[in-house]
């Protein structure tokens, strides 16, 4: 949060390394992604498999378009509320034993997966902000449970069987990555 909250109006509505999101976009995504797990995991307290948005992917996209123009004051202020509500619910959690750990909620992860899955949207997103932070700086621990996971899904992210070769003859120690390769975004 150090260099966000160093961040002017200008630096929200600024570009950021996703594609056609501005720096408010991930920021918001960021603490409509919080408030997701929070709603996951309070469901599972109290017995109740929620889904993270309740109308699904379209209402994740218009949370974030609608929240993306804000001030640079009204995101920070959103984002660090979300947080702190998702760290009470994280706690709370913890303290229960991770009760209804299995819930779905219509996602591919049980409620006992939000916090690796919250890690992966903090990690990936604190290096789309293009504010200085970059994949060097993701520690070992987040590194040795994403790899994998992404590994597993390179195959259907190459866009050739020529590419998918290539990819695997890297990865079994059999010549240099070519640089014409490219994986889709997951």
């Amino acid at each position: 949060m150090r260099r966000v909250y160093q961040l002017t109006n200008e630096g929200v509505q600024s570009a950021s390394r996703l594609p056609g999101w501005t720096v408010g976009h991930v920021l918001t995504h960021l603490a409509r992604n919080a408030d997701a797990h929070a709603r996951r995991l309070s469901g599972a307290l109290s017995g109740h498999d929620v889904p993270k948005y309740q109308s699904g992917e379209q209402q994740r996209s218009t949370e974030i378009e609608d929240g993306a123009t804000r001030s640079a004051g009204e995101i920070i202020a959103d984002l660090q509320f979300s947080m702190e509500r998702l760290e009470v619910v994280f706690t709370q959690s913890t303290a229960a034993g991770w009760p209804n750990g299995h819930f779905l909620g219509g996602g591919h992860y049980g409620v006992a997966g939000c916090p690796a899955h919250r890690l992966r949207e903090v990690e990936m997103h604190h290096v789309d902000l293009g504010l200085g932070y970059g994949p060097l700086g993701w520690p070992d621990e987040y590194v040795d449970w994403e790899l994998p996971a992404l590994l597993a899904t390179a195959s259907e992210r190459l866009d050739s069987s020529d590419s998918r070769r290539l990819f695997m003859a890297w990865l079994a120690g059999r010549g240099p990555l070519d640089s014409e390769i490219t994986l889709n975004p997951w």
